[in-house]
């Protein structure tokens, strides 16, 4: 007699839940993605740099001595700039063959990446062939020097003195340079994500690069509407405190220098998102610390001839001093 449904011992087992697998694959797309792939050889494993003046590749296995003794063998220049090779002052092999150290006779800029060249490789009497490797920084430490450096170290108001009109316009109280903080970095960061793709998929490809401003202007002019339209419906208080200074995001040099560096420097999308996000927190941050002096300054005793502007250009000239302080700063 066949038993009940209810009592039947002969279901399947339940499938067995894996639920971290699918974080772990993330997280190693991830690292695969920020960490990049390794040396572009295969006899070669790792090529680094070790400081502004040496270059240290490491090898499958040990390498002829006579082959690494002729500085022939090697070349080194910038990627973007083959025309211009650096100059090769010594070759160090490690103990074990396998560690060769290129020094230059010049400092080389580790912010570009450069070909290095090993004509022959010969090991154990056997060529390995010519190699040609790209010698970079590590991506994250790339992403994060480019992010800190639109933020703070060439901060785009007191480095290069850009965007000033909005910057003295609503940097009077807090909440007025927070909000416009906040709105900036929101607008620049968006204009920034359309225009890399309009460059890379549209001005690029149909060679129509000379329009870049003119299409740039248009994309952060559709974005402060957009802006302007949401805040006014969510926060008419802060609509109504930044005034027309949020018209003038539209013509602010910030917003339209970020996008055409991008295109300048053929930034690829992560790295364009770093940039923009370290140049809306820098304006923020420049925001920030000019309103904090500046709600002192009301209470201050300022000669009459120095009250409202001419006391807020002195204070941001010393801001200005200050962050030149972190001028040739390196991060990674």
């Amino acid at each position: 007699m066949t038993p009940p449904l209810s009592h039947r011992t002969d279901r399947p087992a339940p499938a067995t839940r894996h639920p971290r697998q699918p974080r772990i694959a993330l997280l190693l797309l991830c690292l695969l993605l920020l960490c990049g792939c390794g040396a572009d050889h295969r006899f070669v494993q790792k090529a680094e740099f070790r400081d502004s003046r040496e270059i240290v590749i490491t090898f499958a296995g040990p390498v002829d001595p006579a082959w690494a003794e002729n500085r022939d063998h090697f070349s080194v220049y910038e990627k973007p700039d083959p025309d211009i090779p650096a100059q090769i002052d010594r070759v160090e092999l490690g103990p074990d063959g396998r560690v060769l150290t290129l020094r230059t006779s010049e400092p080389i800029s580790r912010d570009i990446p450069h070909k290095v060249v090993l004509e022959e490789i010969r090991s154990g009497g056997v060529s390995q062939g010519t190699a040609h490797l790209t010698v970079k920084k590590l991506y994250v430490g790339h992403l994060f020097s480019i992010l800190i450096g639109a933020m703070i170290i060439q901060n785009f108001v007191f480095s290069k003195y850009l965007g000033l009109c909005v910057f003295f316009g609503t940097s009077r109280k807090k909440s007025t340079a927070v909000g416009m903080g906040v709105t900036f970095t929101i607008v620049i960061i968006a204009a920034s994500m359309m225009s890399w793709f309009l460059h890379q998929f549209v001005l690029k490809p149909f060679r129509l690069d000379y329009l870049q401003i003119v299409v740039f202007i248009g994309l952060v002019s559709l974005t402060v509407q957009g802006v302007d339209t949401i805040l006014r419906k969510v926060n008419p208080a802060l609509f109504k405190a930044f005034g027309v200074y949020l018209v003038l995001v539209i013509a602010n040099c910030i917003v339209i220098a970020v996008p055409l560096m991008l295109a300048d420097n053929e930034y690829t999308l992560l790295e364009s998102l770093m940039l923009a996000a370290g140049a809306g927190l820098g304006f923020l941050i420049a925001l920030f610390l000019m309103s904090s002096v500046r709600e002192r300054i009301e209470f201050a005793d300022i000669p009459e001839s120095f009250r409202g502007l001419p006391i807020a250009f002195v204070v941001a000239g010393l801001f200005a001093l200050a962050f030149m302080g972190f001028s040739g700063m390196t991060i990674y």
